[in-house]
């Protein structure tokens, strides 16, 4: 019992993570209908910022913050750079801009802080919180930063007059610009955040898979299926999504299929979902008259 309430309470915190991840996937297809498959390394390469900021005496928080400016500003970039030229060409070319910005970001971390595996510190103790077995204090505080984060994001769509605006552009831009939103700086600051979040998300898992340019292709594949799972339209779907799908691989993993195959869980969740549920379990079903 005891290792089961331990992998279920690991399963909670890398699912924040992924929650985190999944989260800013359902932010962009909400704004421009199209999945970020750059989302991990995104998230990578703010670690990789991270880690130098620490390394060059930034003390962690600080850190922390500094690299989720820089990710905001990057993916504010990339959607205004690259993103807006080609929004009206055809789906398959943005596609692979989003490819090729997989491998862009990829090379560049191997680039400019090489392959090696690298350490990333935690900024929370190494003994267990209250005495406890089950949970570390990076686990815990994992889960604390993740909840903070979506919290705030929650408050911020939700009261703000900015958070309305940004909602309404990516529900419907044509009658946004009819009533003075400018459609075009909300997705600006749409991508931003979301890579803001991601930045969240790789900073919070370095310390537990280590650091290196291809860390975060596991974790989009299980944010991939947390978002699916949720429905790739509901933020807060998603998030429940993620928590479910961290639980789920740790279980699994651990009784059922073994370590090695875990990743195998995150396919069986996406297959599944597409044939049962393809709108997700508290995504909205779209029907479009032809």
């Amino acid at each position: 019992m005891d290792a089961l309430i331990h992998q279920i309470a690991a399963g909670l915190a890398t699912g924040g993570i992924y929650a985190s991840v999944a989260l800013a996937l359902v932010m962009i297809h909400q704004a421009t209908h199209l999945v970020n498959f750059a989302q991990g390394e995104m998230a990578m390469f703010s670690t990789y910022i991270a880690w130098a900021l620490i390394h060059a005496g930034v003390p962690y928080w600080g850190a922390f913050v500094l690299t989720v400016g820089a990710a905001f500003v990057i993916g504010a970039l990339i959607q205004r750079v690259i993103l807006h030229p080609i929004r009206g060409g055809s789906l398959l070319s943005q596609v692979v801009v989003f490819v090729g910005l997989v491998f862009i970001f990829n090379s560049l971390a191997g680039w400019i802080f090489t392959y090696t595996i690298k350490s990333f510190p935690s900024p929370f103790p190494e003994a267990a919180p209250f005495g406890q077995r089950y949970i570390s204090a990076h686990e815990l505080g994992a889960i604390g930063v993740t909840l903070i984060v979506l919290l705030l994001l929650w408050a911020f769509f939700r009261f703000t007059t900015l958070g309305l605006a940004m909602r309404a552009a990516a529900q419907n831009p044509v009658s946004s610009r009819l009533v003075g939103i400018r459609v075009g700086s909300m997705l600006m600051l749409g991508w931003g955040l979301a890579a803001s979040v991601g930045s969240v998300a790789g900073m919070m898992v370095a310390p537990i898979v280590y650091l290196d340019p291809n860390m975060m292709a596991g974790v989009l594949l299980y944010a991939f299926a947390a978002a699916l799972i949720g429905g790739i339209d509901s933020p807060g779907g998603a998030v429940l999504g993620g928590f479910l799908v961290g639980v789920l691989e740790n279980v699994l993993g651990a009784y059922v299929v073994g370590n090695e195959l875990k990743l195998v869980v995150a396919l069986v969740l996406i297959v599944g979902v597409l044939l049962v549920r393809p709108s997700g379990f508290f995504g909205r079903v779209q029907v479009s008259r032809v």
